[in-house]
C-alpha cells in the first residue's frame, strides 16, 4: 500500500513524484536521449530511465493517472518512439502538457497520451527524419528513411485527428523554416490542425486528469 496524504514527506513531492490526488507527474524535457549519450552538459531525458518508470506506474495501484509536461527539441528517433508505445500502451488515464516545445519526436510523444494540452506559446516542429554521419549506398538509405518516416507519421495520425497525408504534407513545407523543410505550429495552430486536443495550462490539464480517473 501506498502512503496516505499526512505520511508523505518533502522527498514524496519533488519532481517526478506522486501528487496529492495519487497523480504521477513526470517530465519530458531537453533532447531524448537514445543508444548514445549525450554531452554531460545537456538537457536530457533517457529513455532507458523512463521505460521502467513507466512500467512501475503502471503496475502500481495506488497512482491513478498520469500527467506528461513536456518541452522537448526532440532527439532519438528510435527512443522516442519506444516511449511513445509505451506511454500509448498504458491503461492507466494519462494526460499530455506541452508548456515549451515538442519539436520532431517530441510531436509522437506530445500525441501518444489519453488527451493532450498545450500553452498558447508553446511550439511543434514537425520535420522530416534527419541523420549525421556517413551515408552509404543512396537508394538504401532513401528507403530506410521512408521506412522510418512512416513509423512516425503512422503513429501521429494513429493517436491525433491529423491524417497521414497531412503530416506528410507539414514535413516537407519548403516556407516556413529557413535551413529545413517543416512546419512550425503555434498554441491554437496545433489544436487547429488536431494534433493537440486543447489549449490550456497546468489547471486545465490536472482538472481534466482527474474527471478521467474519477470516469475511470
Amino acid at each position: 500500500m501506498g502512503k496516505s496524504d499526512d505520511e508523505k514527506t518533502d522527498d514524496d513531492y519533488k519532481d517526478g513524484a506522486v501528487t496529492r490526488n495519487n497523480i504521477q507527474v513526470i517530465t519530458i524535457i531537453g533532447e531524448i536521449e537514445g543508444h548514445d549519450n549525450l554531452p554531460a552538459a545537456s538537457k536530457a531525458t533517457k529513455y532507458e530511465h523512463m521505460l521502467p518508470k513507466l512500467a512501475e506506474i503502471e503496475m502500481d495501484e495506488d497512482i491513478k493517472g498520469v500527467l506528461f509536461i513536456m518541452n522537448t527539441v526532440g532527439g532519438d528517433v528510435s527512443a522516442g518512439l519506444a516511449l511513445a508505445e509505451m506511454i500509448a500502451s498504458m491503461q492507466k488515464p494519462t494526460v499530455s502538457l506541452i508548456i515549451g516545445d515538442s519539436h520532431s519526436i517530441g510531436v509522437p510523444l506530445a500525441v501518444s497520451t489519453d488527451y493532450s494540452f498545450i500553452v498558447p506559446t508553446a511550439t511543434m516542429i514537425i520535420h522530416p527524419v534527419r541523420m549525421n554521419g556517413t551515408l552509404i549506398g543512396v537508394q538504401q538509405t532513401y528507403d530506410y528513411f521512408e521506412r522510418i518516416s512512416d513509423r512516425i507519421t503512422s503513429f501521429i495520425a494513429d493517436h491525433s485527428g491529423t491524417s497521414k497525408e497531412r503530416i506528410e504534407e507539414m514535413m516537407v513545407d519548403t516556407t516556413q523554416l529557413s535551413k529545413d523543410l517543416g512546419t512550425v505550429l503555434v498554441g491554437r495552430q496545433a489544436v487547429e490542425e488536431g494534433l493537440i486536443c486543447d489549449v490550456g495550462g497546468i489547471s486545465e490539464a490536472l482538472a481534466k486528469l482527474d474527471s478521467m480517473v474519477k470516469e475511470k
